[in-house]
């Protein structure tokens, strides 16, 4: 690190405050941040700010290095493959100089270049649904919702946000005479549907806690006042989402908790009617539906703890005549399916890998299905956009740590696999400059622990090479390998970047999610640091040359690593980290607490669970020791990670860390979980973020 005349870093008022829950009174001094509307909270926050941009002062022409490099290697103006849904292609595509994307369609399709990394025209009969730009305005946030056409291809659904807040103000347009209708709907959350007709709109709304927990019934030209709940989710556990079969047949209200799940279904050509429930819900049973001709094509976990793939006579719907299409097999998680008239898509996880197996159905009964085949072990596949229901051809998504973001269209007669386009990278990128590797660590418990690591193929593996270990270990949800043009600019100064699949995760299945949560979250941590000191004793790098990266429940991991192996780590980058998880999983009143209950563990009712989760908490155990450098960041309005947790996280850190190293806080005042909104501001964050990390280990 640059030596500094460094300034002295804000200091955030102490004021007395005691937790006391299970007999067991705690002090919680930096309480008072949870406030944002004492005027201390923000001036905290803009100290906190000023204090970040004198720190990284040195590294600015690092970051605009970093940031032209991003720009130079980005195809700017672009279009995306387009998809056919009825009479229309239906794209996206973005435009130099303009931060966000346009979304449009044609009835011609844009043909084809012969390279396909090259650029596509857009056709001369283009139609501009929505320009988010124009909705955008001058606003120094902005996000788009819903982006919902009708089955007729006349009306579109579009929500917008403006401060990051995930609340999002509904309206719909009408294609054919350009006009936005007067229907407006604020409050509204992100799933949307149609009736089959497009008179009626489907939408959700959220409680005081940011949890979907209705759905309503809009009919066009009525005025939202007199719109109807048709579904009312009381148990705070659960959340409600709605949406609409690719068939266009079906509605489809589902309700889930972490672990159970409840779906209703309409016929979507009528829009009044009831819905009636699939199957009742069951503590720890989870399934989803889809629909093809005659039948329901359900992936559950009733007596399958990996799931299988089931079908049902949409007359009889219930558990009792579910018959099994891809059976349960230990070891093969079977994630979703996606079912069209003639043919079943299965998206699946097998060793750590995704995978695609493809299920004809022959008049309607389901045959002998084959997997797609890819090259690369290392690497992402996954369901593309596919909203024909009549077609052959199955879109999928490719991608690796050295090879771009493809997209490919599969036939699934022929068993062919068509290259549609791939990610433009400008300059002098070539994939073949690139390594990807799967290596395995050992945790401390004997289980192996599946690493996806890249590097250029000229980076020494001799223990002087800097790294980035990235993880995340939290709700299933699976850090599969992908491209980032960002990243080119760590690696072409010769870093090396990690994966630790660590559990709590669902690279390796159910029990690999099972193994870290709960009363057994710590094996995420564990895992973690296993995965590094791996790193350093298989001479990827060296503990001073190390850099952990993790956001949100990510975040967590890299907060609870901070204490439990500060000397493994140079330096932690923490976004929006979920870092006082006791705290606010205590108070129910918080955004989403009680739904998190089944992943945590519920510390109100159970004292086991209080301790356990105390003896983690990255804020509750922040001792007298040199901690790593560390960057957290913030969004003054996260629904999902209040930004008082990394603010009182640094706060904490300030007063009991013994080493020097910079400790920073970075909060975007006008943004929320995901940051700055438009790309190119999008890029400039991740510039500082790499130029932190660069010169951590410089």
């Amino acid at each position: 690190m640059v030596d500094l005349d460094r300034p002295s870093p804000p200091v955030a008022k102490r004021v007395p405050h005691t937790r006391d829950v299970h007999d067991d009174p705690v002090a919680d001094e930096y309480a008072w941040l949870l406030n944002r509307d004492d005027p201390d909270t923000i001036a905290y926050l803009e100290a906190e700010n000023a204090y970040t941009e004198v720190m990284t002062a040195h590294t600015k022409a690092l970051q605009g290095e970093i940031f032209d490099e991003i720009k130079a290697r980005t195809l700017e103006t672009d279009l995306s493959v387009p998809s056919r849904r009825g009479d229309w292609w239906y794209y996206t595509r973005t435009v130099e100089g303009q931060q966000y994307p346009l979304h449009c369609r044609a009835r011609t399709e844009p043909p084809l270049p012969a390279d396909p990394a090259d650029p596509l025209d857009p056709p001369a009969d283009e139609q501009v649904l929505l320009d988010q730009n124009e909705l955008a305005g001058d606003s120094s946030y902005f996000a788009l919702g819903a982006l919902d056409v009708s089955p007729d291809g006349r009306l579109l659904i579009f929500s917008t946000d403006y401060d990051g807040g995930e609340k999002y103000t509904l309206r719909v347009k009408d294609l054919v005479s350009g006009a936005v209708l007067a229907d407006e709907i604020p409050g509204t959350y992100y799933s949307t549907a149609w009736s089959a007709d497009g008179s009626t709109v489907f939408y959700t709304t959220v409680d005081d806690a940011m949890r979907p927990y209705r759905v309503w019934r809009h009919r066009l030209g009525t005025a939202p006042a007199d719109d109807e709940i048709v579904h009312q989710e009381d148990d705070e556990r659960f959340f409600a989402g709605v949406g609409l079969t690719r068939s266009d047949t079906y509605l489809v209200i589902s309700v889930d908790s972490q672990v159970t799940s409840e779906v209703r279904v309409l016929e979507a050509d009528t829009p009044g009617g009831e819905f009636r429930i699939v199957e009742p819900r069951r503590q720890g049973v989870e399934y989803s539906v889809d629909h093809s001709g005659d039948y329901f094509y359900i992936v559950h976990n009733d007596g399958a703890a990996d799931f299988e793939l089931a079908r049902v006579p949409v007359a009889s719907p219930g558990r009792a005549h579910w018959q099994p299409v891809l059976p349960h097999r230990p070891g093969t998680r079977i994630v979703d399916a996606d079912c069209f008239a003639d043919h079943v898509v299965v998206s699946l996880r097998r060793d750590g890998s995704t995978g695609l197996h493809v299920i004809p159905l022959e008049n309607g009964t389901p045959g002998v299905g084959a997997d797609i085949t890819f090259p690369e072990e290392v690497r992402t596949v996954r369901a593309g956009r596919n909203p024909e229901f009549r077609t052959s051809t199955f879109r999928l998504g490719y991608t690796s740590l050295a090879t771009p973001g493809s997209v490919f269209d599969y036939n699934v007669d022929t068993r062919e696999l068509t290259l549609r386009k791939r990610e433009p990278v400008l300059g002098d990128f070539d994939p073949d400059r690139y390594e990807t590797v799967r290596d395995w660590a050992t945790a401390d418990d004997g289980t192996r622990i599946p690493l996806s690591i890249v590097r250029r193929r000229d980076t020494p593996a001799n223990g002087t090479a800097p790294c980035v270990l990235y993880g995340y270990g939290s709700y299933e949800s699976s850090m599969d390998p992908w491209f980032s043009i960002p990243r080119l600019s760590l690696l072409d100064r010769g870093f090396v970047f990690a994966i630790a699949h660590v559990r709590g995760g669902g690279e390796m299945g159910r029990a690999w999610y099972d193994n870290g949560k709960m009363l057994t979250k710590k094996n995420t941590f564990t895992d973690f640091v296993a995965c590094a000191e791996h790193l350093v004793k298989a001479g990827w790098t060296a503990r001073d040359r190390l850099v952990g990266r993790g956001g949100s429940a990510g975040g967590l991991l890299i907060g609870a690593v901070a204490n439990l192996a500060p000397d493994t780590f140079a330096g932690l980058v923490g976004e929006v980290p979920f870092v006082d998880p006791l705290n606010t999983i205590l108070d129910p009143s918080l955004p989403l607490t009680v739904i998190e209950w089944e992943e945590w563990g519920n510390p109100v009712e159970s004292a086991e669970v209080y301790r356990y989760m105390k003896s983690y908490s990255p804020y509750e155990n922040v001792a007298a020791h040199p901690y790593p450098a560390i960057l957290a960041t913030a969004g003054l309005n996260d629904p999902r990670v209040g930004y008082h947790e990394p603010a009182k996280w640094v706060a904490r850190l300030r007063t009991t860390a013994t080493s020097t190293r910079p400790i920073l806080l970075k909060t975007e005042l006008g943004a929320g979980h995901r940051g700055p909104s438009g790309r190119y501001d999008a890029w400039r964050d991740e510039a500082f973020t790499l130029a932190f990390i660069i010169d951590t280990v410089a």
